[in-house]
């Protein structure tokens, strides 16, 4: 089962847009859960420019089965124009906890 589990991560301009997108995902069974990670100092190159941001940092729970429709749901209530979405594969973890994260995706 841990071969279907995904970590998503994302970043979001602050903590309100993070918490609301983050509860759609989950209420809408995109993800199982959420974690915000509140005040991370991003630096990174935008339009040939160096940006330096406060950030919100979100990592999501989900499942393989739900990826493209996770990213698309993602991509239309976040506010970048390129929003940060990386996805990583899990190889491992507590049996019980990859069963609620499957479950709670469908």
């Amino acid at each position: 089962m841990a071969d279907q589990i995904l970590l998503a991560i994302s970043t979001f301009p602050d903590a309100d847009t993070a918490s609301r997108v983050a509860q759609t995902l989950v209420e809408e069974k995109f993800a199982a859960c959420a974690n915000l990670i509140p005040a991370v100092h991003s630096i990174y190159r935008w339009k040939e420019k160096i940006e330096t941001e406060g950030e919100v940092i979100v990592l999501f729970k989900t499942i393989q089965d739900r990826q493209a429709a996770f990213e698309e749901k993602l991509r239309s209530l976040h506010p970048y124009e390129v929003p940060e979405l990386i996805f990583v594969k899990i190889d491992s973890g507590s049996p019980d906890y990859l069963r609620w994260v499957n479950d709670n995706c469908r």
